[in-house]
């Protein structure tokens, strides 16, 4: 366990001015209010602030981060208060105590609503001040080294799978590589322990073999560099098993197919040595042109400089090398903490800032995101991004996510100047507003005075704040009429059941009825029944209540028979439409949703609800006014169907052992036919009944294992 004198010294270390009474003060009053209190692990309840404020001044944070870090689990965990925190260690240090301690209560795991919602206060507690969120990482990190001591193994699964789609995506979109690649590691071996020993093992088989190789290649590396008198460092490291896992998944590829399980890094002194580095290498071994990219020329957002370039080594094979100066390194491994400047009580310095307005955006536009598919949509958008860099007419760079189009460009410039685009020229040509921008391109956009958004725009954008506005518009534009249409229905519905619709409209009833919907005005109600995300007969059930009994027996029995017509869904359709009891069922053919999908329903005129995955390039298309919540029935035991691809080498019996092994895992088959490559290789392709995510990752681990099996996916199409 690390002890505070350690923790101490760093601090002073690196900042001599530091004020380290306060981490001093906030070590003793940790000790005391967490006395008796024990790990999972046996330890003492303080070891987990002291590690967590070990991290914090491996940061090089400042010192009242670093005593927040020791007191960030006080005013959850004991009788300490926020104001007894402020009365002790000051204002500021409550405060982030207090940030800390709302993430702490956070419930990433529970429906997607409340997840969105969990999403959104960790964005805004950025935003108030990112030291909060940087604690919140280091107490994950070291929640993470210690899992194992975790009793339940869902538990332990549900921490791991979070980490990977929330802790690590934010820790490399902070550029704090190191703790990224840590999280990621720890959390694989826990989400995917088969995987994870399975690359493992391969590395370790031939460690021996690439320790001479590395050493070889670092010879080369450094007689080249010190014939020109550059005194650099040459290092060569392995690639974190998550990293080779997900390339391997992504490309599809063997082991033995991913080239860069090794990588060399040159640090340097100065930019101009690091290109000097890079014409050496480039002499002594062939580059590949599309493997070179210039990081330091036009940085990351996170701030991420440095020379990419891949060539063929010495033995025929490819190297990738990065080269960057020492300052870059430091960067590179710790993000924003590298260009800390809350220096006692200094404010974050303007760069800094700026490189971190993707935080400040969110922040902006999450207002606009009713829908929490839609927030985490766009959360996912901005924290795994793969940017392209753009130049405007002035000769401005402007960083877009790959992908992205001029009007994703004219959004960025300003939302008038989106609203008003016709047409855009790329290097002094006319492109369609498709295009899909590249790094380097010069984009000059034109617009016309009262031209207006298309909905066909929602199709091929790709910022959050693009598609945001352009839905903006859409509900304003599209609210008249769905509110005309709207009140068409609900007078046409309520005269059946011989009511006043104009004369409710302004009844303390229709106010209630307004409520429980959770809507703040009778237009905003009325309006959703013109989408048709409320039928006029909810609303009719609301209002019947306060008449007569007879009244509502002659009522109810006016509905009963009105329903009679409507198709019910089958007894069993596994799927549950929130707000309605009696619809027409289907689920999407193009993505096949099981159990465990995030999902989504759009209703269909004449066809009832489709139901689809959210991700679903089809669901993506669709009008977002025909959109409608739908959640899986969890007393189902339904079985879906999913369509599978399994590629392998072509050997005797391989099929009857994959059927074997998917009827070992309590999967039906429905239907299979093959096709055998030009290359010997062989694509089977199975549609198999399951009841969910899970069950689905059983089957796929189960068929994995067969031999000369190479890989298998899910499909999304049928």
């Amino acid at each position: 366990m690390i002890r505070i004198n350690d923790i101490l010294d760093k601090i002073a270390g690196y900042n001599p001015e530091a004020d380290l009474d306060i981490v001093d003060r906030a070590y003793i009053y940790s000790a005391q209010v967490h006395a008796g209190q024990v790990r999972l692990s046996g330890e003492p309840y303080l070891s987990h602030p002291l590690e967590v404020a070990g991290i914090l001044s491996d940061m090089k944070l400042d010192s009242t981060s670093v005593a927040a870090g020791l007191l960030h689990d006080v005013v959850e965990d004991t009788h300490a208060t926020v104001e007894e925190i402020s009365d002790i260690f000051g204002e500021e240090t409550s405060h982030i105590v207090s940030g800390v301690t709302k993430l702490s209560k956070l419930n990433f795991g529970s429906s997607q609503a409340h997840q969105a919602e969990s999403i959104r206060k960790m964005i805004l507690a950025m935003a108030d001040d990112i030291r909060v969120i940087l604690i919140k990482l280091a107490d994950r990190l070291h929640n993470m080294r210690t899992l194992k001591y975790h009793r339940e193994e869902d538990k332990r699964i549900a921490i791991a799978q979070e980490t990977l789609d929330i802790y690590a995506p934010i820790s490399a979109r902070l550029g704090i590589f190191w703790i990224k690649q840590e999280l990621e590691s720890n959390a694989f071996s826990f989400v995917l322990p088969e995987e994870y020993e399975k690359i493992k093992s391969l590395i370790n088989v031939g460690r021996e073999e690439r320790t001479e190789y590395i050493a070889t290649v670092k010879s080369y590396i450094e007689h080249k560099m010190n014939e020109a008198n550059l005194k650099c460092e040459v290092l060569g490291r392995y690639k974190q098993y998550y990293s080779i896992y997900q390339k391997m998944l992504q490309q599809n590829l063997d082991f033995e197919e991913v080239y860069d399980i090794i990588a060399f890094r040159i640090n340097l002194d100065t930019v101009p040595q690091c290109y000097e580095a890079l014409g050496l290498l480039h002499a002594l071994w062939k580059p590949i042109a599309q493997k070179f990219k210039d990081y330091i020329g036009v940085p990351k957002p996170n701030m991420y400089q440095s020379l990419h370039t891949t060539v063929i080594g010495p033995f025929g094979e490819r190297i990738e090398i990065q080269i960057r100066t020492w300052e870059m390194d430091a960067v590179a491994k710790s993000g924003i903490a590298a260009h800390w400047s809350y220096k006692e009580g200094k404010s974050i310095d303007e760069n800094t800032g700026q490189a971190f307005a993707w935080i400040q955006n969110l922040v902006e536009n999450q207002e606009n995101f009713r829908d929490p598919n839609e927030f985490l949509e766009n959360v996912r958008i901005d924290l795994f991004p793969d940017e392209v860099y753009v130049f405007t007419p002035q000769g401005e760079i402007k960083s877009l996510p790959k992908g992205a189009t001029p009007v994703d460009f004219a959004y960025m410039i300003h939302t008038e100047v989106g609203n008003q685009c016709t047409g855009a020229k790329i290097n002094g040509r006319m492109v369609p507003l498709q295009y899909q921008l590249k790094t380097g391109d010069i984009i000059n956009i034109i617009t016309s005075r009262g031209h207006h958004p298309s909905k066909d725009w929602l199709n091929f954008v790709k910022t959050v704040k693009a598609r945001s506005r352009i839905r903006q518009w859409i509900r304003v534009q599209e609210k008249g009429r769905s509110l005309t249409l709207g009140r068409e229905m609900c007078e046409k519905a309520f005269r059946k059941f011989r009511l006043n619709f104009n004369t409710l409209v302004k009844s303390e009833d229709m106010a209630r009825v307004v409520k429980a919907f959770g809507f703040k005005t009778v237009d905003d109600l009325v309006a959703e029944v013109g989408y048709g995300k409320i039928t006029p007969l909810q609303l009719v059930g609301k209002i019947i209540p306060k008449f007569g009994v007879e009244s509502q027996k002659d009522d109810e029995s006016i509905i009963n028979k009105l329903i009679g017509r409507v198709r019910k869904k089958k007894v069993k359709d596994g799927v549950i439409v929130k707000g309605i009891d009696d619809i027409l069922l289907k689920f999407g053919k193009c993505c096949q949703p099981v159990p465990g999908d995030p999902i989504t329903g759009y209703i269909t005129q004449g066809y009832g609800v489709t139901v689809h995955r959210t991700n679903c390039i089809n669901a993506l298309k669709m009008s977002p006014e025909r959109q409608i919540d739908v959640a899986w029935d969890a007393d189902s035991t339904e079985t879906f169907p999913v369509r599978i691809l399994i590629r392998s080498q072509d050997r005797f019996g391989l099929l009857a052992d994959i059927t074997a092994n998917i009827s070992k895992s309590g999967a039906d088959i429905l239907r299979a036919y093959t096709e055998t490559r030009e290359d010997k290789m062989v694509d089977t392709f199975f549609t198999i009944a399951v009841k969910g995510t899970d069950h689905l990752t059983k089957v796929l681990s189960a068929i994995r294992k067969v031999k000369y099996v190479l890989g298998v996916k899910r499909l999304d199409s049928s």
